[in-house]
């Protein structure tokens, strides 16, 4: 629509970590695509690991999986969910990719003998890395935000903030835009909104030598002008560019305030591009629906991460989606399958609507999880299994339906004489850890007349996936004599999906559905889960 150079919003945190950078990214990204400029966004996350693949979800959220088979930050799932849009690999970039590809070109010899430093090789790379990233499916995009991780003032940081420094001398200063997402602290004890915190972030971004443009202030309480003034003066920002990002209900309202405050025209003014008033009207259809919902239905999360809510973002979102859709709220109730005892986790259970066995890894925690389907089928509970959640499901069933009473996956009991579930055959040579599973998006071919397929309405799919055990083929006819019904397949004919048609809703999915779900197309197999959960809730005596 728009004939300009492509453009930079470079957007650092300060203050303390977890503030909701990727939120106001993708808030200030949604503002500029409703105008109708074509954006994309990029995370770069300063630690050392190539990836966020082999991290602790207790450390670092959930594992991100883009389209095309990234292992990722959660950030990541956050643009996609905001622009209704695909972020590819170049949209992640890791201090550990960064020094990886650097010392590679070192020892082929690329740098021709001279001394490698921070500056320029390393800088060179961060902004060559940044640069690939300026054009999505062939096409080059008009503005391309990139979000820089952890806290101004960290020491892995610095070689990413002198790269932006540089990048907005290349480019020009007409063409890039500072902004610097910031914690004002309030002080409950005195009842004082505090300022020097977010002076002193902006006077250590500056000593690297860059001045932020704009100033969002994370604030749990609102703040007076004279506060706003204050730090206006204290920042060398003007003051209608110190923007409030108070608490609201929901991270959709962001975009909304952003727009009240006129983030969007100063963004433009800022840039040198053209302002057109950014068409909200669909965001703010659903944050009406979601302002006038009564109903509420539990939902029962049961994993060994349930503690921190960002160790299963993406589902906690999807869920929150569907709920709008069947115009109804989603109380989550987090069981750990872990810790509970049989009897606790009875009793948990019992309170729910619906039951949602997520993805994971490892032995620990997954009787209870067997439990969980087991409660689920023998009472007629909504039931969704998530990869590893599929896997249980039919390590339960296989036991006690099938009657094969040691039934197991060979990731828990690698000598089981009923191996339900097994590595898949490209896994079994596989020793490296990071990046090594199956992953991203996969065709799933699916079966008429079945749960899945009423819920797509479409006999192909394409469906993310993170994993390295499958359902075991040679089981599929006692399966299938006890009711199972196998209703998507990939194209070499691993098992994607299988149903219980005997019960309520009863469905477990080989891949990730939750990262193909925003606001804007809830995913089709939650909506149906929380519209079967409903049907649950309502029949269920008072």
């Amino acid at each position: 629509m728009f004939d300009i150079q492509t453009k930079y919003v470079f957007v650092t945190g300060g203050v303390c970590s977890s503030l909701g950078k990727g939120v106001s990214t993708s808030s200030m990204a949604l503002l500029l695509k409703s105008m109708g400029y074509t954006v994309n966004v990029v995370k770069v996350d300063p630690y050392l690991n190539v990836d966020a693949g082999t991290m602790n979800p207790y450390q670092h959220g959930e594992v991100y999986v883009t389209f095309d088979g990234a292992e990722t930050d959660l950030d990541l799932g956050t643009y996609e969910r905001f622009l209704n849009q695909r972020m590819y690999r170049t949209s992640s970039i890791t201090a550990g990719k960064i020094y990886k590809s650097v010392i590679e070109k070192e020892r082929k010899g690329e740098y021709l003998g001279q001394t490698v430093q921070v500056i320029p090789h390393v800088t060179n790379e961060i902004k060559e890395t940044i640069r690939k990233a300026e054009e999505v499916e062939g096409k080059k995009v008009d503005i391309l935000f990139v979000e820089i991780g952890g806290t101004v003032g960290d020491i892995e940081s610095i070689p990413f903030i002198e790269a932006i420094r540089q990048f907005s001398l290349e480019v020009g200063r007409r063409n890039c835009l500072f902004v610097h997402v910031t914690l004002l602290p309030y002080l409950k004890s005195s009842d004082e909104i505090k300022t020097k915190p977010t002076q002193h972030s902006v006077a250590k971004l500056r000593e690297l030598g860059v001045q932020p443009d704009i100033i969002v202030c994370r604030s749990e309480k609102d703040f007076s002008k004279q506060e706003l003034k204050k730090i206006a003066l204290f920042t060398n920002v003007e003051e209608r560019a110190v923007i409030k990002s108070l608490d609201v209900s929901t991270i959709y309202e962001i975009p909304l305030l952003y727009k009240e405050q006129e983030l969007d025209k100063i963004m433009c003014e800022y840039l040198n591009i053209p302002y057109k008033t950014p068409d909200l009207s669909f965001l703010e259809k659903k944050i009406n629906i979601l302002k006038n919902i009564d109903e509420e239905v539990t939902i029962g999360l049961v994993g060994k991460y349930v503690e921190l809510k960002d160790s299963y973002k993406s589902i906690h979102e999807a869920l929150f989606h569907a709920g709008i859709e069947n115009k109804v709220k989603v109380k989550i109730m987090n069981i750990n399958s872990e810790t509970l005892s049989e009897e606790e986790l009875i009793e948990a259970l019992s309170k729910v609507d619906g039951i949602l066995v997520p993805g994971g890894f490892g032995r620990r925690g997954v009787e209870g999880k067997i439990l969980a389907v087991k409660y689920a089928r023998e009472n007629n509970v909504p039931f969704f299994g998530i990869c590893l959640g599929m896997q249980i499901m039919t390590i339960e069933i296989a036991r006690n339906v099938c009657g094969i009473s040691e039934a197991n996956s060979t990731e828990f009991d690698p000598k089981t004489p009923h191996p339900v579930i097994s590595l898949l055959d490209e896994q079994k040579k596989v020793t490296m850890k990071g990046g090594t599973m199956r992953l991203g998006a996969q065709k799933v071919i699916l079966k008429q007349n079945t749960t899945a397929y009423e819920a797509y309405k479409s006999t192909e799919i394409f469906e993310r996936h993170r994993h390295r055990y499958e359902f075991n083929p040679e089981y599929i006819p006692i399966f299938e004599d006890n009711n199972v019904v196998f209703s998507g397949f990939s194209e070499n004919g691993l098992v994607e999906i299988i149903e219980y048609p005997q019960n309520l809703w009863m469905v477990g999915v080989q891949f990730h559905p939750e990262f193909q779900s925003s606001i804007f197309q809830p995913h089709p197999l939650f909506v149906d889960f929380i519209k079967a959960s409903v049907s649950f809730l309502r029949k269920s005596p008072d």
